[in-house]
């Protein structure tokens, strides 16, 4: 990890040997560690070919798993391009405390999507609904 590389925490098809996991190599991004974020999170599925995960401050959100990966400054204005509409990178708390970018959802995206927050993650989720 270069000193000037951020983290980015990934929840979804950006993770080792998903759909979109090419993007990361090709942003030259390294990946870190598999963790958990804070318990205030939920997801949602999108048409079953994407998570988007939601901050919520009400007590229900969950821990998630996510991937952590050190990515090049200029790498991840390529990984975001290339994300689908309705994601964007914002702030993300991780269990033991520390504050990470991340891939969220935009709260208008979920309408009318089904919720996955009690899978605990995309993975888990796409092991019991295989496409």
């Amino acid at each position: 990890m270069s000193q000037s590389d951020v983290l980015l925490a990934v929840n979804g098809t950006l993770m080792r040997g998903l759909k979109l996991n090419p993007n990361m190599v090709a942003a030259k991004a390294t990946f870190v560690r598999e963790t958990k974020t804070e318990a205030a999170y939920r997801l949602w599925t999108i048409n079953d070919e994407h998570p988007a995960m939601l901050r919520v401050t009400d007590g229900t959100g969950v821990k998630v798993a996510v991937e952590v990966w050190s990515v090049p400054p200029a790498g991840l204005a390529g990984i975001l391009l290339n994300e689908p509409p309705g994601l964007c990178i914002g702030k993300v708390r991780l269990e033991d405390g520390s504050i990470v970018l991340g891939v969220l959802g935009e709260p208008a995206l979920v309408e009318g999507h089904r919720e996955i927050t009690e899978y605990g993650g995309w993975r888990a989720y796409r092991a019991q609904h295989p496409q």
